[in-house]
Order: structure tokens, then sequence, then C-alpha cells
């Protein structure tokens, strides 16, 4: 595929960023499900926020083709193949993992409206209402502020310098992959897609990977993109989940529950590698220490904040002291990879767990130093649960730099969860 000549042929007045329901993140579609079972009343506020305020968004990027873009998403249904790829396809060895019931609604569904404003250098940008529906927001609106700040970049960009710009870019990727040819038992998969560069950059990433790899690349987090090119979609859960159950908690007692309600909704739906731990939503410190014990029998963990390391060691303790064998746990990694992390984390825990690695951002949007005045560089935006029922949300991470919520909500969440001392850490995607 020639990438430059399409992204040159963006031009178009209106060229769709995203063309279906389903270029989303496969764990979006497993807490939907289990949101419209377990929650189908819960009314939610979804927001954005950009972390890097050095970025103006709103400078950047035309509200007017801001508005254009979203308003097409809104017009999207499934396809009659995408509903028998979720219908009939074998998700992480059960078939009919969507259930009919579900599957009924989401084949009539559409995205509800959404609420956009300018707010000096950035936008503002809502969605509210019933749980199960904005949620499913969440990533087109982050791939479409995303690509669009690329696509204001590009644009200033002539034919031959876009050549270049992706020669350069695919030959970075290459070159990693290449050394990863040489990390032996590697289990990796794409998680980029929420801050990738574009759709067309993270497809090929995929393909690049698919023949580079083989099979030690496992699958996507795209839905779609795992579709059209025959792997797997991967993903569990988020922390999304703990947040909106913690906000519905009516006291301190509840809120400390809240988190262990959540897995034991998903336990009941789930089983196998779909049983992962992600313990960082108020401190994985706290989080484990309070744990029940059924869930050590769980298959891994997700380290998703923190210190990986300081993260893995923590959960290889915690399984020892409930009598578990860590060597037949799973530990994933998600943060902030690059090939150097991963073949440092690799090398130190490979043996006394079982290792894979969900490699986001700087897989599918590492641009770094390649346009002028590094205008292409990866940066931090998110779209996170800010409301529930009209109470404010909170997460505390195991980096206090991650952190959201009301300062006095924070205090309390964190007196009520025991989370105690934090090392920040720096958040660069």
């Amino acid at each position: 595929m020639d990438i430059a000549t399409r992204v040159y042929n963006h031009r178009w007045k209106m060229d769709p960023i995203v063309r279906s329901l389903i270029d989303t993140d496969f764990y979006k579609l497993l807490m939907c499900q289990s949101v419209f079972t377990n929650h189908p009343h819960t009314q939610v506020t979804f927001s954005l926020i950009n972390r890097a305020t050095h970025i103006p968004l709103a400078h950047l990027i035309d509200e007017a083709e801001l508005r254009e873009q979203l308003d097409h998403i809104r017009t999207l249904s499934l396809s009659r193949g995408e509903s028998t790829f979720l219908r009939g396809n074998m998700f992480y060895g059960k078939r009919q993992m969507f259930r009919p019931d579900f599957m009924e609604w989401f084949e009539g569904f559409r995205l509800p409206p959404y609420h956009l404003e300018r707010a000096g250098d950035q936008y503002e940008l809502t969605f509210e209402g019933t749980w199960s529906e904005v949620m499913l927001w969440e990533i087109p609106a982050l791939a479409v502020l995303m690509e669009l700040r690329s696509r204001a970049v590009l644009g200033r960009m002539k034919r031959f310098e876009l050549q270049v710009l992706y020669a350069r870019a695919m030959t970075r990727l290459w070159e990693k992959i290449t050394r990863l040819q040489q990390t032996s038992g590697l289990r990796i998969a794409d998680f980029g897609t929420r801050r990738r560069h574009s759709f067309l950059w993270q497809d090929w990433c995929v393909q690049a990977m698919i023949e580079g790899l083989g099979e030690r690349f496992i699958g996507t987090s795209n839905c779609l993109i795992a579709m059209r090119r025959e792997v797997e979609a991967i993903g569990t859960n988020a922390h999304e989940l703990p947040m909106v159950y913690a906000a519905l908690a009516p006291d301190d007692a509840a809120l400390a529950r809240a988190p262990y309600q959540v897995l034991a909704d998903w336990q009941a739906e789930h089983s196998g590698n779909l049983r992962i731990i992600l313990p960082d939503t108020y401190g994985s410190d706290g989080f484990l220490n309070n744990a029940p014990d059924w869930l050590s029998d769980w298959t891994g963990i997700r380290i998703d904040s923190g210190d990986p390391v300081a993260g893995a060691e923590t959960a290889i303790r915690w399984w020892q002291d409930r009598g578990q064998d860590p060597r037949e746990k799973l530990v994933i990694f998600s943060d902030g990879l690059d090939v150097d992390r991963i073949e440092e984390l690799h090398n130190r825990f490979t043996g006394r767990v079982k290792v894979s690695f969900g490699w986001g951002t700087l897989l599918t949007n590492d641009f770094r130093g390649l346009a002028p005045d590094d205008g292409l560089a990866p940066f931090s935006l998110v779209c996170k649960a800010a409301a529930v029922n009209g109470r404010p949300t909170v997460k505390l991470s195991d980096n206090p730099n991650k952190a959201m919520g009301p300062m006095s909500e924070i205090a309390r969440y964190r007196r009520v969860f025991g989370t105690g001392h934090q090392d920040a850490q720096p958040v660069v995607v």
C-alpha cells in the first residue's frame, strides 16, 4: 500500500476516519456486554482529557471538520459481515462469546449525541447517557482526534515529503521488529488503537508484525483489523469498570468492595485467559492485600501503570503467599512500552511467570523526530468516565500523575483503599 499517496488524497473534504463500529478495542465490546447485563440503566458521562496541554488541539483541528467526523460515526451500524464475525467467530477458544440478546441490541445500535465546545486551546468533548451506549464513544472519539491532529500536520507537507516521512517510519518499525525477532519465546499483541497515527498506519503495523514475528505476534486489540487480517482479537477489561462501580457505592464499606464486585461479575461471565486482574485503579498494593482468595486462582494480571518491575514482583509475591505457582500465571505488560523495555521485562521475568506484552502507542504512532518541530510526536489523550448518576468518578493508578477526580474524593479513596506511597512516573503516552 502506498500510504503516502493515500494520505495525500486525504485532503478531500470528507474522508471518514472511522468507518465501522467495530473499529474499536475488543475489550470495549466485552465490557459493553457485561454492562448491558449488569447495569442497563446506569447513567454515565465520558469526558475528553488532554494530559499534554502543550498540544493546542483546538488550534490544530478545525471544529467543523471534527464535527463532520463525529457526525459520520453516528451514522454507522453493524454490517451483516461484522455481525456474523461477532456471532460466529471463536474468541479465546469460545464460540458465541457475545450472547444473542446483546447482539440483537448491538445490531440496531447507533451512537448517541455528543457535546462539543471550544475552551481556549482545547476542546471539551463529552458524551452523556446510558452506560452501555456512551462507553462505545471512547475509542472512536480518540481515534478521530488523534488522526485529525496527524492530518493537520501532514496537510502542510508536500507529496515527496510524505513519501520520505513514511519510508522513515516504516524503517523505524521494521528495525524494532527485527530486534524483537531475537527475543525467544516472545508473545506480543497490538494495543495501539486509541492513540494511533491513523487507521491505515495501524493496519500496516499489524501486517508488518504478522510478517516479521509470525506466531510470536498473538493478535490485535482492534476488532476490525482482527477480522480483516484474520488474527486474534485481544482484550479483557479496563479501569472503566471499577471506576463506575466505585462511584455507585453508597458508603465507604461498599466502596471498598466495589473493585472485587466488578471481578465477581466478570467471573460469572468469563473463564480462562479472560480472567485477567487489572489491579491498579486504586493502587495495586492495596488491591492485592485485600483481595479475596478466589482471585488468586485467576489466570493472570495486567500491569498498566507505575514501575512495571515492581508491579510484577508484587504480583509474584502475592501468588506465592497464596500457595499459587507464579510460573503458571500470566503477566501482561501494557504501559508505555517500546523495544528496550519489552526486552528488559522479557529477560527479567521469563521463566518466573508467563510473559506477554500489549504494545500500544509506540507501535502505532512512533513518528518522533520525523516531522518539522516534532509535530507528529505521540501525546497522552484519554476519554474517561467522569461521572456516574451525577456523582464524580475517581482513578488513583499506581502512577499519581494519572490520577483523576475531585481532590476531596481522591483523598477519600486513598484512605478507603489504603493506597499508601506512590512513585510518580512520567506520562509519555
